[in-house]
């Protein structure tokens, strides 16, 4: 059974986010949920949303089959940064002058799956 989360327009930069990204890649959803609790890095609250959102999706599905889901049996199969639209900002410099600032967004894709696929 296999289900998917997008969190689109994510105020991160793609960079940021892929690290905590490849570390819950492959891995079961419970370590992974333990993983990002304890992560100190910032993306690790968005990753996790759109984790337990994908983990809501799977069981959604499984109800309208008809099927019993064991969250336990779920394994992140697929999970990806893509890089959103970015936000162009200015900011003073020195005589009179203009530097941009890039203020970068990340669309983050989560895909579970039960493990005997």
């Amino acid at each position: 059974m296999e289900a998917k989360a997008i969190a689109r327009h994510v105020r991160m930069s793609p960079r940021k986010v892929r690290l905590v990204v490849d570390q819950i890649r492959g891995k079961p959803v419970n370590e992974a949920y333990a993983l990002l609790q304890f992560s100190k890095k910032g993306a690790a609250e968005p990753v996790g949303k759109t984790l337990r959102s994908a983990v809501a999706n799977a069981q959604v599905k499984s109800q309208d089959e008809g099927a019993v889901l064991d969250v336990d049996d779920l394994v992140v199969r697929e999970a990806y940064v893509d890089e959103g639209p970015t936000l162009r900002r200015w900011r003073a410099r020195a005589q009179g002058r203009a530097s941009p600032i890039r203020k970068r967004t990340s669309h983050i894709t989560v895909v579970v799956d039960t493990r005997d696929n």
